[in-house]
Parts: C-alpha cells; structure tokens; sequence
C-alpha cells in the first residue's frame, strides 16, 4: 500500500469521524467559541503560548469557553466562578484525567498519581503521599534536612559572583527532597549533577507540556511526528534509571528499622508494587522541585523589580528575626509580608498555568451550559490570576493586595488555586508553602541583591510549568 494510498484513507476516515462528531453534538447549548476549521479546528489560534491566547479568546467568548482541537472537544474555565463550579460542585465529574500522548512513554500513565483515575490504587498512593510525605508531623519530623540544604544554599550564594538563582533553589529543593526520601544528596555541586538534573526535569516539563499533533488526531498515533514521545521516554528512563538504583541499594543494606520514606514506601501493600514507587517519585521530583524553584525564581525577579517591595521585606525580616539570619519555617507565621510576597508571585505567575487538563466521562451542565462527554478540561490560572473582575491593577505585583485578606492557597478560594482544589489539589502544598517562604526569605535576609548586567527580563516560556525565558542571574551583597 503507498502512501497515497493511506493518506487518501486517513483524510477519509477523518471526514468521517468530523461528520460523526458533528451530528452526535448538534442541538445541545455548548459554551461559546471561535467558529473552528475544516479538521484542524481551532489550533491556529494557541500560538506558542496558548495561557495567553485563550485568556484572550476568553476576553471575547467568555470565561466559559468551547473550542475544537484538532477532533477534540476543549473546554477552557478563565474565571474563580466557573473554576468553583468545575472543582468544588462538580468535581467528581470532573476528575478524571486527559491523558497526553507523550505520558504513554514507559506507561508512566499507568502508575503515577497524577494521571491515574480515581480508583482504590490512586487512593492508595495518595495516602502513602499525604501520610508519609507531606503530613504536618513527617514535615516537622524532617525540617532539619529542609534547614541543612536552605543553610548550604547561602553559603554557596557567599561564593558566588552571580548566583542562577532558579538553578540554585532547584538544588535546594532536590537534595531537601531526596534527603527526606533517600537520605542522600541527588544533587552534587562539585559534579555539577545539579545542573544536570535540571535540565531532565526542564526538558521533562517542556516537551510534556508542547501542543502535540497526536493528542489532537489520534491516528497519528503510530508516527509520534515530532518525536515528543520518543524523546520523553529517554527522559523518563534517564530519571528512572537513578531511582531504581537507588532502591537497589537500599534493598541490600536494608534493616528492619526503618529510617526513611522510601523504607516506608517499599513496605506498603501489595497494591503499590516498586514499580508504582519508581513512577511515584517520578512524580514527586518532577513536580516537587521544579514548580518550587520557579517560583522562588520568579518571586525574586518581582521583588528585585519593585524596589518598595524589597525595602518593604527587608524591614519586616530585620524586625522579626534580625538582619542578616536565615528564615526558619517556625518563623513564616511571623512574616506576613514574605507570605504575601509569595502569594503575589503564585497569581501573576502560577506554577502550572492550566493545571493538568481534567476530562468528562458523561455530559455535565456548567453554568448553563453542556460540557460535552469526552471533553478535555483546561483551567487558566494565569488568566484568572489576571482577572479584572476580581483583581485591583491585576497586572501590577502588589502583595499589599494580600496583606488584610484571609486569602489562601489552599483550594478554598478559587481566585487562587495554583495548587488546584477538590479531590486533585496538589498533596504537596504544604510542603511547599513551607520551603518557598524560607529559601525566599533567607536570600533576602542574608544579602543586598542586584541583576546581573542591570536588565530584568520577565518573559515567560510556556510548558506544563510556567518557567522565565531568561534565568534570573543575581549578584549577592552581604549584608
């Protein structure tokens, strides 16, 4: 058969199937939407970077928003209202996930709790998360490992010229995670390992979060045409290669007392198997390092660009705990300006901007409207970061906006949810909101800072995480 031959095939049956989908969907009160093309259907109108995109199209079509990707149905939520009703009223319906082509690469869907649907082994490795990881008595237990890496990032910063300070945090946020799950640093300065580890976990991030023709036309399957699953999995294998080592030399030295997460993990039922642990930590230093050193990054870059904001933080820091101290997570309760500093930079600058994509198994009415079954869920914090309707000057960094609010990050108020809500919110929030108060603080704290070169650039590149387009490069002063 030449491929003439197929390609006359496949533009058939994909006649067919927009035909199809047509008729089974005509006479029901979709949300509203640009008018889509013949097969490719709104794609034209992402553009590389689709957060903003649609927060326009949101602008014009409302902030309940259809639009056709390629054969697949796409609602997009750009308002707190609609977010509440998709997360909070309606979230059973809409828990399950859409799953990305490119998380097909070493069936990483299959066991990793991010896209695993709801089930009683996606129970089960919540509760070894929650239970284990982040629990207000295991993150108390383990805050010394958290303080030992926050004290080794300022004294390195002491050494250096110019510190990176996204990579310098994703350092800090690694070895305080593999030092509470592994007991051993993952990242090592001198062999720059760090660096290294970046660049997988960023790559991880990129190409899993790239528009990929596959998920918009299925039968594109068998090609993968820009490679984006092939090259996820050398990523995946690279990262899962180091965990698999690592658990098979904790299972030679092991003894019966446990002493870190991982003992406790690779002693849980038989339903979580060690290749459930492998995905799962996949799961944990993807999320858990990148997001948390973007945002250090980016709250750094605001406040190095808000000359007010900075003086405004330094003064608090010296009042609470004294000029030139390092922060303690016992101090973050008495620092309500660093928190609202780090609040600011989660609503211009939401760690995942459209969550992970959410799917609807049956019809469910929204607002007035049928979110039809089989659609893919995006929720644009970014643009409800940026709301009007619900933010003062939404496009200025203004923690003040926080400092009289019982505002929080905790999936209760859906005017910032970086974390998510419902049944899906982020187990590590709280990990979070512990580590990103504390490295920001201590940088603060422990010196003056000013841009390398003098030019701040806030550009931003589009991925499942919302990173800078040009590393923020800083130069530390001590105080």
């Amino acid at each position: 058969m030449d491929l003439l031959t197929i390609g006359v095939g496949l533009l058939f049956g994909l006649i067919l199937f927009h035909g199809f989908q047509t008729v089974r969907l005509r006479g029901k009160n979709f949300p509203p939407g640009p008018r889509p093309l013949p097969f490719i259907g709104n794609l034209h109108l992402l553009g590389p970077h689709p957060h903003k995109s649609l927060a326009r199209l949101a602008n014009i079509y409302g902030p309940l928003m259809r639009l056709r990707l390629g054969s697949k149905n796409t609602i997009v939520v750009s308002s707190a209202d609609i977010a509440k009703q998709v997360l909070q009223k309606h979230d059973l319906a809409f828990s399950s996930r859409s799953i990305p082509d490119a998380l097909h690469a070493h069936d990483h869907f299959k066991y990793s709790v991010v896209w695993l649907p709801v089930s009683s082994r996606w129970r089960s490795l919540r509760k070894a998360m929650t239970s284990n990881l982040f629990s207000p008595s295991r993150l108390d237990a383990n805050q010394h490992l958290r303080t030992r890496k926050v004290d080794e990032l300022i004294a390195y910063c002491r050494t250096a010229d110019a510190v990176d300070v996204g990579r310098a945090a994703f350092q800090t946020a690694l070895n305080a995670l593999s030092n509470t799950i592994f007991s051993v640093d993952l990242a090592d300065p001198i062999s720059d390992s760090a660096r290294e580890f970046k660049e997988v976990i960023s790559n991880i991030m990129e190409v899993a979060g790239k528009p990929n023709p596959v998920d918009f036309f299925p039968f594109l399957t068998i090609f993968d045409p820009l490679g984006i699953r092939r090259r996820l999995s050398v990523y995946f294998g690279r990262v899962i290669d180091i965990f698999s080592s690592l658990i098979d030399e904790r299972l030679e030295k092991r003894k019966e007392e446990m002493y870190d997460v991982i003992d406790i993990l690779l002693s849980m039922p038989q339903e979580i198997d060690r290749t459930h642990v492998e995905h799962l930590c996949l799961d944990l230093f993807a999320a858990g390092t990148d997001t948390t050193s973007n945002t250090v990054e980016w709250a750094m870059a605001e406040v190095l660009k808000n000359p007010e904001t900075m003086k405004r933080a330094k003064a608090e820091l010296e009042e609470v705990i004294g000029k030139g101290k390092m922060v303690r997570e016992g101090d973050i309760s008495h620092l309500p300006f660093l928190q609202c500093i780090v609040k600011e930079a989660l609503r211009l600058h939401p760690p995942v901007p459209f969550l992970i994509p959410r799917k609807v198994e049956e019809d469910v009415e929204v607002s007035g409207h049928t979110v039809p079954k089989g659609s893919q869920v995006f929720v644009n914090l970014w643009a409800i970061g940026r709301d009007p309707k619900v933010w003062e000057k939404p496009l200025d960094f203004n923690p003040l906006r926080f400092l009289n609010s019982e505002m929080d990050v905790k999936g209760k108020d859906f005017e910032l949810i970086p974390f998510g809500a419902g049944r899906r919110i982020c187990p590590g929030l709280t990990l979070a909101m512990r580590m990103v108060p504390v490295m920001l603080g201590s940088l603060l704290n422990t010196f003056d800072w000013k841009v390398e070169g003098g030019k701040l650039e806030m550009d931003d590149k589009f991925g499942i995480t919302l990173v800078k387009a040009h590393p923020l490069r800083a130069v530390p002063i001590p105080v």
